[in-house]
C-alpha cells in the first residue's frame, strides 16, 4: 500500500474487525479509534467493551467512545488527530454533516449489500427474507443521507441454499475488509471516479422487528425458510407449538410436498424435524430451542415429548 494520510477508524461489532484487522496489516496509519461506548451484555450484564475497542487497546491505539457525534467538543477531538479520511463499518450512528467535513479526502464506509439495494441497518437479514441469490459488499462516500454516497466500489457474493445470516455475515465481514484495503489506496492515488447511486433501484432495509421474528405459516415453504434463515443464528425465528414459543433453526426446504394444515408436523427425516408450510411443501428444521432451554437437535427435541404426526406451529 502507498503512502497514506492519518486515517480515523469508525466501528463497534465483530463486522468491523477484519476491515480494521486489513488496514494495519496494510500498514495504513490507524491514528484513532472510534466506537459505541461499553455497554451492558450477557445473561450477567457485564459492562464490556465493543470488539472494536479490544481490538484497539491490544493494537496501542488511542480510543473514542462519544456518547453522541453531535455533543460538544467532539468534532475538535477529531480533528486534532489531523487526519485525511475516516473509514466507517458497522459504528452504530448516523455521522453528522459537521463530523463527515472533518475529512478532506471523505469518509469511507463498507456497506453490506450492492447498493443501492437494501439501504440502512439490516442488508443482510433482508437480503435472505427475499431469498436473494447473491448480495455483496459496497465500498461508498458517506454523505448525510442514510447510506445514499456515491460507490466507490461493489463486489459480489453468492448466497449458497445452506447460508444462514451468521454464514453470510462473516463471509461479507472478510470480503469488505479486503475490498475496503484495495478501494482506499486507489482512492486516495485518484485513480477512482465516485459513481452515483441510481435511487430509482433503491431498496431499504430497516432494523429487524420482534413481528418479523415469529414465521408465519400460511406463507409458502421456501418463504418460510428464507425468513428461519434470516435469524439463524440469532436472534432466532420462533412458532408455537401448542402453548410453548420455539425457536427454529437449520432450515432447509424438502423436494415433496403433503397433505395438512400450514405448520402441521409431518414427522421427521434426515435433515429434522418435518413441517408443512402453507402452499403443501415441507420444510425441515434441524434444530429447535425451547424458551430457557439449550438449542437441540431435532430427534432429541422429539424424543420423550409429545408431538404426534397432526400437531401444529401457529
Amino acid at each position: 500500500m502507498p503512502d497514506l494520510p492519518p486515517i480515523i477508524f469508525m466501528g463497534t461489532p465483530h463486522f468491523a474487525l477484519p476491515t480494521l484487522e486489513g488496514l494495519l496489516a496494510a500498514g495504513a496509519p490507524v491514528v484513532l479509534v472510534v466506537t459505541q461506548p461499553d455497554r451492558p451484555s450477557g445473561r450477567g450484564k457485564k459492562v464490556t467493551p465493543s470488539p472494536v475497542k479490544q481490538l484497539a487497546l491490544e493494537r496501542g491505539i488511542p480510543v473514542f467512545q462519544p456518547e453522541r457525534l453531535r455533543r460538544e467538543g467532539v468534532v475538535e477531538h477529531l480533528r486534532s488527530f489531523q487526519a485525511q479520511c475516516a473509514v466507517v463499518v458497522a459504528y452504530g450512528q448516523i455521522l453528522p454533516q459537521k463530523v463527515l467535513d472533518c475529512f478532506p479526502l471523505g469518509v469511507l464506509n463498507v456497506h453490506a449489500s450492492l447498493l443501492p439495494r437494501y439501504r440502512g441497518a439490516a442488508p443482510i437479514q433482508h437480503a435472505l427474507l427475499e431469498g436473494d441469490p447473491v448480495t455483496g459488499v459496497s465500498i461508498m462516500l458517506l454523505d448525510a443521507g442514510m447510506d445514499t454516497g456515491p460507490v466507490l466500489s461493489r463486489e459480489e457474493l453468492p448466497i449458497e441454499p445452506s447460508d444462514n445470516v451468521g454464514r453470510v455475515h462473516d463471509k461479507l465481514s472478510i470480503l469488505g475488509a479486503k475490498l475496503l484495503v484495495s478501494t482506499l489506496e486507489k482512492w486516495v492515488s485518484g485513480q477512482i471516479v465516485p459513481s452515483r447511486q441510481d435511487d430509482s433501484f433503491a431498496t431499504h432495509a430497516p432494523p429487524v422487528t420482534k413481528e418479523q421474528l415469529r414465521v408465519p405459516w400460511m406463507e409458502p415453504a421456501e418463504s418460510i425458510v428464507n425468513r428461519i434463515r434470516a435469524f439463524d443464528p440469532f436472534p432466532g425465528a420462533y412458532g408455537f407449538l401448542g402453548q410453548k414459543r420455539v425457536k427454529l433453526f437449520e432450515a432447509a426446504l424438502l423436494p415433496w410436498a403433503g397433505e395438512g394444515l400450514p405448520g402441521e408436523l409431518l414427522g421427521a427425516s434426515g435433515e429434522g424435524l418435518v413441517i408443512l408450510g402453507g402452499d403443501g411443501r415441507a420444510l425441515a428444521v434441524g434444530m429447535l430451542q425451547l424458551e430457557g432451554q439449550r438449542r437441540m437437535k431435532a430427534e432429541e427435541f422429539l424424543r420423550g415429548r409429545s408431538a404426534p404426526r397432526g400437531s401444529r406451529f401457529q
